[in-house]
């Protein structure tokens, strides 16, 4: 019989982790993380982390697995998920994966090859090249040496972007073949879902949880991952919120202007992942304008997975 595998999509702010609860509350479900940044310990209050009460209603997985320092990547994710998939399916629950990390999403379906290649030193240039001028002179590279891996890259995701350029380097063969010649997909029967708000009830969604999260302790969060000398040079800290806080302790922002740019910055990262998860047709779409939705919209997901 071939697993079947429940996912539940969406940006940021959508609600994602709220229906997952209630899905949890019908159904025998384990719930597996395709967060990015959720893997990290001591990364809660800024990766909106489901708290260690909320956990105790499922059991969870791809969750505080690494400390900050340590590199990660949906190559290394894939196979970890789809462990975490047959564990689930070994104790008869159902496996739930919910996230916004579309790469990781796919990694774990549909899979993802990027091997063991690595230069530190032509990594660490490129690095310096995007902090000093951008990342857009790199993706015009890439897109000469590998532009099949450009058209799949944002000109702005300078990490993704410098690990396609590392791999060139340090192998002499493209990603985009090595992921073609590679990759091995899932066995998995599949039912995907997503959520898809108005975008300005997202925005607004979005400035509300980053409230929020200054209002939990996002600050200090931050304050004490750079006393444990973690920070920009740490590829889990290099991302929204994380970021501008610690440009905020640094004194290269103040407070007011740290949180304006990590709401502008979320919101351009939801439109990024919105134009990602729209490219999956595999994906039945729920318009939501309000959380008063979520238990009609359980009901329709449960019973999807009831008659799979």
């Amino acid at each position: 019989m071939i697993p079947r595998v429940t996912i539940l999509a969406g940006p940021t702010a959508s609600g994602k982790t709220a229906l997952s609860f209630l899905i949890c509350e019908r159904l025998p479900c384990e719930i597996i993380s395709a967060d990015s940044r959720q893997i990290y310990k001591s990364m809660d209050i800024g990766t909106a982390k489901p708290t260690p009460v909320e956990r105790a209603g499922a059991r969870h997985h791809c969750i505080d697995l690494l400390d900050p320092d340590v590199d990660f990547s949906a190559g290394r994710y894939g196979p970890l998920a789809r462990q975490a998939v047959r564990d689930v399916l070994s104790r008869g629950a159902v496996p739930l994966v919910v996230g916004g990390s579309g790469l990781y999403i796919r990694a774990l379906v549909d899979g993802i090859f990027e091997g063991r290649f690595r230069d530190e030193d032509a990594r660490q240039r490129m690095r310096e090249e995007v902090e000093a001028v951008g990342p857009e002179a790199l993706h015009r590279r890439l897109a000469s040496l590998d532009p099949e891996a450009a058209t799949k890259i944002h000109p702005n995701d300078a990490k993704r972007i410098i690990r396609a350029l590392e791999v060139l380097i340090a192998s002499g063969v493209a990603i985009s073949k090595l992921q073609r010649e590679r990759t091995v997909r899932a066995d998995f029967h599949l039912l995907m879902f997503g959520l898809d708000w108005p975008r300005d009830l997202l925005y607004r969604r979005i400035d509300e949880r980053v409230d929020s999260m200054l209002s939990a302790g996002l600050v200090q969060e931050v304050r004490d991952l750079a006393s444990r000398g973690y920070s920009l040079r740490n590829n889990a800290l290099d991302s929204v919120g994380y970021r501008e806080i610690l440009m905020h302790l640094e004194g290269a922002l103040d407070l007011d202007a740290a949180v304006d740019l990590i709401k502008q910055k979320t919101r351009r990262f939801a439109k990024r992942q919105m134009t990602w998860f729209r490219g999956d047709p595999r994906i039945r779409w729920f318009q939501v304008e309000s959380v008063e939705e979520f238990s009609g919209i359980t009901e329709q997901i449960v019973e999807f997975i009831s008659r799979a």
